[in-house]
């Protein structure tokens, strides 16, 4: 598998495989290498794009103190264009990236074709919004050593993290480069936001996939998706918390194929 780093100023991007145009956006817990382990099987099927999101690896964080979703948005946006991803490209988002697709959808889904969204939601309950403030805080005081532990707690059953040392180390170290301010600001955005009256308007073909064990966006989040975007599959997976691309593989891949080669 041959694997591009694609020159483009400010943003840590790579691409790989070939077929049709495929975007994977991670989540706040990780970076892109989160997408590592299913990589190989989709540039298999699909031509792969792959962002660090802002403040990621080596990509820049957004020029803006306190930014919002629909600011992700329009940066995951700029950079379609400046990829030139037509409106053939399939976008899937994973928690964090999940929202931000969403956001996307709502406001530029007739720039891209089907919409795939793993263990995310349109806007956390107010129970979901103090952990992630205090992640946000707790990482500016501590800076990402500080918040490591609770986003494998937030990330990964207490089973799996306890099965397997391996993964969760390789999980911190990738999460511990990213830009602490760029993380607290990503946290606060999320807190923050409500498209639960928006949604209705993606008109995106939308497969929503959630894991029954997700403790970060609770199984309701996406129920709440599916009854509000017109069309949408649900697709839950059992014994699985917020990462089914590291959980359950095998499932992850093939739900994207089926839907996507359909």
């Amino acid at each position: 598998m041959d694997i591009e780093k694609v020159n483009i100023t400010d943003v840590d991007v790579i691409q790989t495989g070939n077929g049709p145009d495929l975007l994977l956006l991670h989540s706040l817990l990780a970076e892109r290498s989160v997408f590592d382990g299913v990589l190989p099987a989709l540039a298999k099927e699909f031509r792969v794009t792959l962002p660090n999101l802002p403040g990621f690896g080596g990509t820049a964080a957004l020029d803006k103190s306190f930014p919002e979703v629909e600011d992700y948005a329009d940066f995951i946006f700029n950079l379609m264009q400046r990829l030139n991803l037509t409106n053939q490209t399939a976008v899937l988002g994973n928690g964090a990236g999940g929202f931000m697709a969403v956001s996307l959808a709502i406001k530029y889904g007739n720039n891209f074709d089907k919409l795939i969204l793993a263990d995310t939601g349109s806007g956390f309950p107010e129970e979901g919004k103090g952990p992630l403030k205090l992640l946000a805080k707790r990482v500016e005081e501590e800076g990402m050593i500080g918040v490591l532990d609770a986003a494998m707690a937030r990330m990964f059953p207490e089973s799996f993290i306890n099965e397997n040392p391996e993964i969760i180390a390789i999980r911190k170290k990738a999460l511990s480069q990213c830009n602490p301010q760029a993380f607290a600001a990503t946290a606060r955005a999320l807190s923050n936001v409500d498209m639960s009256s928006e949604i209705s308007r993606i008109n995106n073909s939308t497969l929503i996939m959630v894991g029954l064990e997700d403790k970060t966006t609770p199984p309701e989040m996406s129920y709440s998706l599916h009854e509000g975007i017109n069309g949408a599959s649900l697709v839950t997976i059992p014994h699985c918390g917020h990462c089914p691309q590291i959980q359950s593989s095998s499932i992850f891949i093939n739900e994207i194929k089926s839907f996507l080669i359909s």
